[in-house]
């Protein structure tokens, strides 16, 4: 039997939303995948970029889907947050949280005092997505960062995919302080660090394996850390995103769904393929073959990031590479 792309690693990283479910809906294959993973006895750690929700809500929103899960497995962004600036600053020092309530807890749990005004002069201000958010809540912050204060960001996702759509990330609300301010903040975040590192740690992981739906933070996060990744196209990014990647934004293996961490190897690694040959180069490729759709976009993939980045034109050479090209959205 061939080895599954489980079998090399002792924990699955799992990002959330676009990954695990979409808003109240669960992604297709999610729930299947993960209780498999569990029965493998491989370690499973939810991490999140969003900042909004404590440890226990995630927990709990899981569990709405039929997933058991408990809080040690879940690393949010806020917990991220938190620690970047519990390593930065002494303890009892004020901290202008343009957050949630979880934020806020988070923040307050390390030792930090958290403020909501900048006439309380906080030295650092930590920024986190919350839909009560107003102008002057984002006023209050751009005097902090403007006079000094350390400025570090939960995440800088520009968007948020739910069952509706994309809604407005922290990403595009870290901008706009970005733009009143001229500074940049830390990232504790996917793609930065951090929140990787606390997750990898706290399963005790030598061969952790990065699942995600977004190129720019799960994907890129993984880079980052060293680590290998999975893509699944239930999320944010396309096929079309995929194969455009820059270097940096690349993974090792590409699925459908969750489901991808229980196929062989080789039937989701970024490879040439067997039913599909890929002529060309530069920024037009030729595709001829039959069989499995994402089989085409694993070999165009590695045709075009051979030879570079960017936009490329596909053309189909036979009815087989025209019906994928057609259902991956790339004729």
């Amino acid at each position: 039997m061939s080895a599954t792309l489980l079998d090399g690693h002792d924990a699955v990283l799992l990002d959330l939303d676009g990954t695990v479910y979409r808003g109240g809906e669960a992604a297709p294959g999610a729930l299947e995948a993960i209780r498999e993973v569990h029965r493998r006895g491989v370690a499973v750690r939810y991490v999140t970029n969003n900042a909004s929700k404590p440890a226990r809500a995630v927990v709990d929103h899981l569990a709405a889907f039929g997933l058991e899960a408990e809080e040690r497995e879940v690393s949010t962004s806020a917990q991220a947050g938190a620690a970047v600036l519990a390593e930065k600053l002494p303890a009892g020092s004020r901290v202008l949280v343009l957050g949630a309530p979880a934020l806020v807890a988070e923040v307050e749990g390390l030792g930090l005092e958290p403020v909501r005004e900048f006439a309380e002069e906080p030295v650092a201000v930590v920024q986190g997505l919350f839909a009560e958010l107003t102008y002057g809540q984002f006023a209050e912050a751009a005097l902090a960062i403007r006079a000094g204060a350390l400025w570090v960001a939960c995440n800088g996702d520009r968007t948020l995919p739910t069952e509706r759509g994309l809604l407005p990330g922290n990403g595009a609300l870290v901008e706009l302080l970005r733009a009143a301010t001229d500074q940049d903040p830390l990232v504790a975040g996917k793609p930065e660090r951090p929140l990787l590192d606390r997750a990898v740690s706290s399963a005790g992981a030598g061969d952790p394996l990065m699942v995600g739906d977004r190129l720019d933070t799960d994907i890129a996060g993984a880079v980052h850390a060293g680590m290998p990744s999975l893509m699944v196209l239930t999320g944010v990014n396309t096929p079309r995103d995929l194969l455009e990647a820059v270097p940096e934004q690349r993974p090792d293996h590409v699925a459908a769904d969750l489901r991808g961490l229980h196929a062989p190897v080789a039937e989701v690694a970024v490879a040439e393929q067997s039913s599909w040959s890929v002529r060309g180069g530069g920024d037009e490729l030729e595709l001829a073959g039959a069989g499995d759709a994402l089989g085409a976009l694993r070999a165009l993939c590695a045709a075009r990031w051979a030879a570079g980045a960017g936009p490329v034109r596909v053309r189909a050479a036979d009815d087989g590479a025209r019906a994928a090209l057609r259902s991956l959205d790339l004729d």
